[in-house]
């Protein structure tokens, strides 16, 4: 096996995860969840991986081992949900996911007695609820996030229903998705270990395409079909649930479904609302202030406390409350509309510039590198992305960019191949 240096094992995979564009801040119990998830030869192991997709050759190769030895390691590793392994043109090739939207919660997508559960979801909940440093870099960095809201469709009026685009309804990534997989929800299953889950349905949580398939096949998630698994969206919806996914329009990997009280993504949309941690779909709700009667429905149903009552400063009825929304704050999911008593006192209207949205997940991951000073880690971990198909594709990427990102990501590369690509195509 290749050369391990003083380090501990724990402190070299603590290392190679805060090398994901999302980060993962090293403290005392990242490495506790971490000893909790993997065994030292694990952790020895992974730490040495690509942080990009490798086949069974790649890994033997790093590790200094046989072909075959490797493979049954990365099986198990696969088997524990802790690498993603899919099939490329017939060949089987393997990648670390991040610890989020990643292993830390396919850890708790299901009963297992191979871990302790309920210590992983305490030590969780501490460094996701209690400590701020690693949520603050997973949602606050940069302008790209890695998740995005769905628009709840069921409250989107006929004209606004002809302008919504394929990728931003929730059905239909359901429908075009060649995988399905449905679990157990992470964010509440980790909140009934420390006693604070609400009542909203647990399994319901949805993968799709690789890392669904992936997750069937080791016994992390149920297969299941398109009909079934609209019925279940329709069911997050009935309970108000937030539809919160991959920020891509090309192969989603998730979609949560969200409540306000248990799930990371809502509870930072509000600790952490000035800096947009989660990207809104395209629409606002508005608020007809000659109709609205007051409730207060939709301030109780919204995920991110973006709605309000204040005064309707009406002089004829000096006490009388209309509903108002923080437009700052409002991810655009259109729950809210469903507690309006008064039927066209709130309504969904297109915002008025339109949110960006990555093409796939190397898109995404190249301009969140760039955003946040990471870039090299994806050219120049392992050398893995100097194979010509995968370098093709972050390059393309690159010289997409505006004009100030792709000098950013220049200039983070130091590599005269890449700027001459990025004057080239200027």
């Amino acid at each position: 096996m290749a050369h391990i240096g003083s380090q501990s094992a724990y402190q070299r995979l603590t290392e190679r995860l805060n090398r994901f564009p999302q980060g993962a801040p090293p403290t005392e119990l990242l490495s506790k969840i971490l000893k909790v998830l993997f065994d030292q030869r694990e952790a020895e192991l992974v730490s040495l991986l690509p942080i990009r997709p490798f086949t069974v050759k790649r890994a033997a190769g790093v590790w200094r081992m046989s072909e075959s030895k490797a493979h049954k390691i990365l099986d198990g590793l696969a088997e524990k949900a802790l690498l993603v392994d899919f099939l490329v043109d017939g060949d089987m090739h393997y990648v670390l996911p991040p610890p989020m939207a990643g292993f830390f919660e396919f850890s708790m997508m299901r009963i297992r007695k191979d871990i302790d559960q309920k210590l992983l979801a305490e030590l969780f909940y501490q460094y996701l609820n209690v400590e701020e440093d690693f949520v603050r870099e997973l949602f606050t960095e940069g302008q790209t996030q890695l998740g995005r809201a769905f628009v709840h469709e069921p409250a989107l009026s006929e004209e606004n229903a002809l302008h919504i685009l394929d990728y931003e309804r929730a059905s239909e990534v359901i429908q075009s998705a060649t995988h399905r997989g449905i679990s157990m929800c992470y964010c509440r299953h980790k909140m009934k270990h420390v006693d604070k889950a609400c009542t909203a349905p647990m399994d319901i949580c949805m993968t799709f395409n690789t890392s669904a398939e992936s997750l069937i096949r080791h016994g992390h998630a149920r297969a299941v079909g398109i009909s079934e698994c609209l019925e279940l969206l329709a069911r997050a919806r009935e309970n108000n649930l937030v539809q919160f996914g991959e920020n891509v329009r090309q192969g989603v990997n998730f979609i949560c479904n969200c409540c306000g009280c248990c799930c990371e993504a809502m509870i930072a949309a509000r600790r952490f609302a000035v800096m947009h941690p989660i990207h809104t779909t395209n629409f606002l709700p508005r608020v007809d202030q000659t109709t609205c009667n007051g409730c207060g429905g939709c301030v109780t149903l919204c995920p991110v406390a973006a709605m309000t009552l204040d005064s309707a400063n009406d002089p004829r009825h000096p006490k009388r409350k209309v509903a108002r929304v923080d437009p700052n704050r409002c991810l655009g999911c259109g729950v809210c509309i469903r507690a309006c008593t008064r039927t066209g006192s709130l309504y969904l209207e297109y915002r008025t510039q339109r949110v960006l949205t990555p093409l796939n997940s190397v898109h995404r991951a190249v301009v969140m590198a760039v955003e946040r000073g990471k870039l090299q880690n994806l050219l120049l971990d392992n050398h893995i992305l100097w194979y010509h198909r995968a370098l093709a594709a972050v390059l393309g990427v690159i010289l997409r960019l505006p004009p100030v990102a792709r000098a950013m990501a220049t200039d983070q590369v130091k590599s005269r191949y890449l700027e001459a690509l990025a004057l080239r195509f200027s």
